[in-house]
């Protein structure tokens, strides 16, 4: 009789140690599967976020040859990674290579110099909207608002858009204009209108 209770003890603690076993065993493997589930979200959340940056505006103006020297000037101003990873959505109108020919090169050369990015950055915010608008957008804006509509830009400034037969045109702080050349250049953060001219904020008094 002794023996068999003595039996029945060893086959009851069996029970509880392979119980326990299979508890860590269960235990051990949820914890792996949740940890292949949390890699496996942080390789899309990755993904996601290299394809955001490979379509960015700033990566469609690093591909556009037009654009060389408003990359390089967003580069200059540290503006280029705001462009490439913060998810916006934002307006740029951006001047072509031809339009920055169109600045007096003593004025661009200086505005280029590193220790002068911080008013490079305020001309190039007076080229951004925080928002994303589309020419069919801007034309709808303006035709619903007498033929004019005021844009306020990133730089705190404003510019006026109005038509000229199907063309957009910009109008700046000091009554210089530019024209959106290419409009509509989708990006994964907003969208690129390119223009021919420098717009430029009124200087403080």
């Amino acid at each position: 009789m002794k023996f068999k209770i003595l039996l029945m003890s060893f086959a009851a603690s069996a029970m509880i140690f392979t119980s326990c076993d299979d508890g860590k065993k269960e235990k051990a493997e949820k914890e792996k599967m949740e940890m292949e589930a949390q890699r496996e979200a942080e390789m899309e959340a990755e993904n996601a976020k290299m394809e955001m940056e490979s379509n960015s505006i700033a990566a469609k103006a690093m591909e556009t040859d037009t654009l060389s020297t408003l990359v390089s000037a967003l580069q200059t101003a540290e503006m280029a990674a705001l462009l490439k990873t913060d998810d916006g959505p934002y307006t740029v109108f951006a001047p072509n290579n031809g339009a920055f020919a169109k600045v007096k090169k003593a004025t661009l050369d200086t505005l280029m110099l590193q220790k002068n990015k911080s008013k490079l950055g305020d001309v190039l915010k007076y080229h951004v909207v925080e928002d994303e608008i589309s020419s069919q957008e801007l034309v709808e804006m303006i035709n619903d608002n007498d033929g004019k509509y005021t844009i306020s830009t990133m730089g705190g400034g404003e510019l006026v858009a109005s038509l000229k037969g199907d063309k957009v045109i910009l109008t700046d702080e000091n009554g210089n204009t530019a024209t959106v050349i290419q409009p509509d250049v989708d990006a994964s953060n907003g969208v690129v209108h390119i223009i021919d001219a420098v717009v430029m904020r009124k200087p403080v008094q």
